[in-house]
């Protein structure tokens, strides 16, 4: 009964903990500082873009017309997102915050239960329990990916239940619901392909089907691929080549991948940071060490020794998916360049967590003077965590927060200067990302899509043709990715945080503006002053200020024939 309590109190407190970790959201609202790569120069946009087109239950065929000339409609995914349905209740800002806190709480319960019945079970120390699974929900998870990966503990403690015949109606729920919160494609292809391979290893070690088990894989596949329609009719029925048609992944030399392996075992990747080097990593090697060495062969050795060899494999496929060796496969199967199977390295977070939990249990029985070791990994990494919190760490960086980077007011005092309606003319940015003029209504050429059409990739393409040939690294990041369709300048590169101190001027820029033109553009917003605008047909209009943005807008408009 003591040890029930005092587990209760370690539940409750973590609960203190996750509700202050998120606390900033709330209390700082649009100041808030959160993530800019693939968030706030992307996904934020994009369900802002989506709200105010009136497609969200648009047919297959629908197209976006502020986007592009037309993006695809099912380039924003599925209606049936509880994340695209918070976007279009509340503002983007509050979404976010709600997000986040549905995502962390379900992270932290879901690992609890995983641990507590599947692989640390004792009683006595739950408290390992709790704090792994309060570690694991503090990571700095991509926040668009939602329950995508930070779901999976709670999807293997419910199939785990289902396999060992022990499963209530809660389980078969979880099943039900996790797929309206989470991606297919961005985790749980991956972790249902692992359940798929688990049950094909039970088949033939017990040479038994186990039906039960079976049936909840195909039905949570099933669900994801009714509710990710979209994808399935684009897959199944491609309406003509994409951006992703042109992916040329496979380049890296045998020793550059075997350095992305050590890389990724070690450090991790940005789409599931799993903040694992200080301490998990560190504890993981002197746990293996010792365990090693160690005669006695348990089950808590079997199970850590087991989930490490998986963590490796994990590393060892994601690096070795962009081995050169592999092109000629991609060029000749086009699935294997329009899907990334590399992304079986996002179950990391769950396999790196679980290894934190099984190592600190195995330190825990060594005897009292490791027990000491074990209760401050447990707080050295809830203290890492808590640093890399997207209000301390971006705010330290000085990224922008929230309002300064899609600066509102200043857009609107530009929208005022033109004084047309927005949707008779199209605008393309420099310097900075196109998802903010999107966020603020404008109809942009240039765009950050997970895909568009490969026809509209080759007409930018005329626009930016001289700049690309100036800078092989830019050339080479547009025409065998392109994700990112800018209006690139040699002079600027990758970068795209010019704010209104900078002193950068582009001084050589060469666009095809009549390309440009013919694809409807009217107006660049260019976040630094092109001293050579007149060369290229652009004629400068004024800049623009707002004491609540970070940028400075020079507005040019591009001079049409007879001007």
């Amino acid at each position: 009964m003591l040890l029930k309590l005092r587990e209760h109190r370690a539940v409750l407190l973590a609960c203190v903990i996750i509700a202050l970790f998120l606390l900033p959201l709330y209390a700082l609202g649009e100041n808030a500082h959160i993530r800019m790569h693939d968030n706030l120069d992307s996904n934020i946009a994009w369900y802002k873009v989506l709200r105010e087109s009136g497609q969200l239950f648009g047919t297959i065929d629908a197209t976006i017309p502020q986007v592009i000339t037309g993006l695809p409609r099912n380039a924003f995914g599925t209606e049936f997102s509880l994340l695209v349905w918070l976007h279009m209740l509340f503002p983007s800002m509050i979404a976010y915050a709600i997000s986040q806190t549905i995502v962390r709480f379900v992270a932290f319960f879901g690992m609890y239960y995983l641990l507590q019945d599947h692989i640390i079970p004792q009683r006595e120390t739950s408290w390992i329990s709790v704090g792994a699974a309060l570690a694991f929900s503090l990571t700095p998870f991509w926040p668009s990916g939602m329950l995508s990966t930070l779901g999976h503990p709670l999807a293997l403690w419910a199939f785990l239940h289902i396999r060992r015949h022990t499963a209530s109606w809660k389980h078969w729920l979880v099943i039900l619901l996790l797929p309206l919160y989470s991606s297919f494609v961005l985790g749980f292809f991956f972790f249902l392909a692992a359940m798929g391979v688990l049950w094909l290893v039970d088949v033939l070690r017990t040479r038994r089907i186990n039906p039960v088990f079976a049936a909840s894989i195909v039905t949570m596949t099933a669900l994801y691929l009714l509710i990710d329609y979209r994808l399935v009719y684009s897959l199944l029925f491609p309406q003509g080549p994409t951006s992703r048609n042109e992916f040329v992944s496979s380049i890296l030399p045998f020793w550059k991948t075997i350095r992305l392996v050590g890389k990724n075992f070690a450090i991790g990747h940005t789409h599931v940071l799993t903040v694992h080097t200080y301490v998990l990593l560190p504890l993981q090697l002197f746990t293996l060490v010792i365990l090693v060495f160690q005669r006695k062969k348990d089950m808590l050795k079997r199970s850590f020794l087991g989930w490490f060899a998986l963590n490796i494999c994990l590393s060892v496929w994601y690096a070795f998916w962009f081995y050169v060796g592999w092109q000629p496969l991609k060029e000749r199967f086009a699935f294997l360049n329009t899907f990334n199977f590399a992304r079986f390295h996002f179950l990391r977070p769950l396999v790196l967590y679980v290894l934190f939990a099984l190592s600190l249990a195995f330190l825990w029985q060594l005897g009292k003077r490791w027990r000491s070791l074990v209760k401050l990994a447990v707080i050295a990494q809830c203290l890492i965590l808590f640093y890399c919190n997207e209000e301390w760490y971006y705010r330290r960086v000085h990224a922008p927060s929230f309002k300064e980077f899609y600066a509102v007011s200043l857009f609107e005092n530009i929208a005022d200067y033109i004084g047309k309606p927005k949707q008779n003319y199209r605008v393309a940015t420099i310097g900075l990302h196109p998802a903010i003029a999107q966020y603020n209504g404008f109809y942009t050429l240039d765009t950050y899509n997970n895909f568009y059409p490969l026809s509209y990739k080759r007409q930018f393409r005329k626009i930016i043709a001289a700049e690309l040939k100036k800078n092989k690294r830019l050339k080479r990041y547009f025409d065998h990715w392109g994700g990112r369709c800018y209006l690139f300048s040699a002079e600027l590169g990758k970068w795209y945080d010019y704010r209104k101190t900078s002193k950068k001027k582009i001084r050589h820029l060469q666009l095809n503006t009549a390309a440009f033109s013919s694809l409807g553009g009217r107006y660049i917003f260019s976040a630094v002053p092109i001293q050579n605008a007149a060369s290229n047909h652009l004629r400068f209009k004024r800049s623009f200020e707002h004491p609540e943005a970070l940028w400075r807008i020079y507005l040019y408009e591009v001079e049409t024939q007879g001007e």
